[in-house]
């Protein structure tokens, strides 16, 4: 895997919003965006509850400036190594010898997308709890390959039990690993 070359932060944001811990209150607004954001990905709200009380710090709410709604998240957490869990499915617990770190899901609204806080999100997760790991995973949907190529995810060759995962996440999803750095 090639390492990733030096991704630039955005110029700073117009829009009023910052990144936060999310918390179980959180749940319920995070649900109504998952929902309307990803129609033909459906997950139960407690898949999401889970993953906060399985792993808070990887867990982080965009939060609007005015009102303090709930405008993006992201879930992640670690698993192991290309074992991604099965698109709405609980967990039970966290691996003792998970190595790997996996982004579930990250999401903004429309509204707030272009102003540079998807960067943001994940360079905080990636110089943060996941260079704990040696690699970070995720599994990109809707043509987002490209996008994730920026931060040094890139697709890798999967087996057959893979691809049949990788079916519940749409025509187009790919599994990406990164190198973190060591």
């Amino acid at each position: 895997m090639e390492q990733p070359t030096e991704v630039e932060a955005p110029s700073p944001a117009k829009a009023k919003a910052a990144w936060c811990q999310l918390s179980p209150s959180d749940i319920g607004s995070l649900f109504r965006i998952a929902d309307k954001l990803h129609p033909d990905l459906p997950e139960r709200e407690q898949v999401f509850a889970e993953r906060l009380k399985l792993f808070p710090e990887g867990c982080l709410a965009l939060v609007g400036a005015e009102g303090g709604e709930l405008c993006g998240y992201v879930i992640s957490h670690p698993i192991l190594r290309a074992q991604p869990p099965a698109l709405d499915s609980l967990l039970g617990e966290l691996a003792s010898d998970a190595d790997q770190y996996y982004i579930h899901d990250l999401v903004i609204v429309p509204e707030l997308r272009g102003h540079g806080f998807a960067w943001g999100c994940i360079n905080k997760i990636l110089t943060t709890v996941a260079k704990r790991y040696r690699t970070t995973s995720l599994v990109s949907v809707y043509g987002t390959t490209s996008f994730w190529g920026r931060f040094g995810f890139v697709p890798e060759e999967v087996g057959e039990a893979m691809k049949k995962k990788l079916l519940e996440y749409g025509d187009d999803a790919m599994y990406l690993e990164r190198k973190n750095e060591e």
